[in-house]
């Protein structure tokens, strides 16, 4: 069955029908008088992606740590693929992958010697050794690098290789820790596109900021947020959520200051964004800004910002309704908890 979630909050494991391979239940984690985790409950279903939300200092990391086995919780209960994490450490690192931030690894060693010293290190028989670490660099599309040394890859490769390593035990769970901070655009994509095919037949967590990844990437989502989880739930559940809110976009040439009061004045208006162009300042002769303004009830929106562009006798040049993301989700909780 699945660990319950606060109230308001989806199931996690919606989209898995299979047992859950990841179960939290009430995990409380202090360092002296900061509450880092507050009772969190949460699971992850065989062969589901989570993305695992926050902002900073919110308790994301503590709790890949505890899942990973790297710390213990002070009260609560966490199994990973059956073991409990506190009775069965080495069973649970066994059945992990984990890529923290800032993938730790050798420069002075070939990628296929680095594999190699994992592989030992996990306790892989010798005559397995071989087959994995081949595996390992097919499905990170790495076979091309293994003779080279890995301080003279890129940053993109050697998170490559790092997840390379992850995957040398054969893991049914993967936890990655912010796996693209760094990355240029380009590697991103690649790692991104990567990250989908290994997730195929695997339960992942995903740690990261860039919400845009969470949405392309990943089944469903937890938002965590002053040590508590504050969501939980499939992306278009909890971007359905906001279903009865609109934003409004609209570039306007005025002075900055006089808009975004404007625009935050207007009756059910939740929050304004600014978007300024390049020159832009409180000079009305002054570039376009561009503005996302946020409304609470659907039906306001569009007509309303129009009226206060022309009661300022400012320049509008687009305005248009868009769809809500799950980045304005995140922020709409997260705020709100704040």
């Amino acid at each position: 069955m699945p660990v319950a979630l606060p109230a308001g909050c989806g199931e996690l494991n919606s989209l898995a029908e299979s047992r859950n391979l990841i179960e939290v239940d009430g995990l409380v984690k202090s360092y002296g008088p900061v509450k880092a985790l507050q009772g969190i409950s949460f699971s992850v279903g065989e062969g589901e992606v989570l993305g695992f939300l926050g902002p900073n200092g919110a308790g994301k990391s503590t709790t890949l740590r505890i899942l990973a086995g790297f710390m213990p919780g002070d009260s609560g209960r966490v199994s990973v693929n059956g073991f409990d994490v506190g009775e069965d450490s080495l069973a649970v690192r066994n059945s992990i992958g984990y890529l923290p931030e800032g993938v730790p690894i050798y420069p002075d060693m070939r990628v296929g010697e680095y594999l190699g010293f994992r592989a030992r290190l996990k306790g892989i028989s010798r005559a397995d050794r071989k087959g994995r670490i081949g595996a390992a660099l097919e499905e990170t599309q790495t076979v091309d690098v293994a003779g080279r040394m890995i301080g003279t890859l890129s940053r993109g490769y050697r998170q490559r290789i790092g997840l390379a390593d992850a995957l040398l035990g054969e893991p049914p769970v993967l936890i990655l820790d912010e796996p693209t901070v760094g990355l240029d655009p380009e590697q991103v994509r690649q790692f991104r596109s990567l990250l989908q095919e290994v997730g195929r037949s695997r339960t992942v967590i995903l740690s990261t900021h860039i919400l845009s990844e969470v949405e392309l990437v990943c089944s469903s989502v937890a938002i965590i947020s002053g040590g508590r989880l504050v969501a939980g739930d499939t992306v278009e559940n909890l971007k359905g959520s906001l279903a009865d809110r609109a934003c409004v976009a609209a570039e306007v040439n005025g002075p900055h200051e006089a808009v975004s009061a404007a625009f935050e004045a207007l009756p059910g208006v939740s929050r304004v964004e600014t978007d300024r162009s390049e020159g832009a300042g409180d000079d009305p002769g002054a570039s376009y800004c561009r503005y996302r303004v946020f409304f609470n009830d659907a039906g306001e929106g569009a007509e309303t910002i129009f009226d206060a562009v022309s009661s300022g006798g400012w320049r509008l040049r687009q305005l248009a309704v868009e769809e809500l993301s799950l980045e304005d989700v995140f922020l709409d909780i997260v705020g709100g908890e704040e």
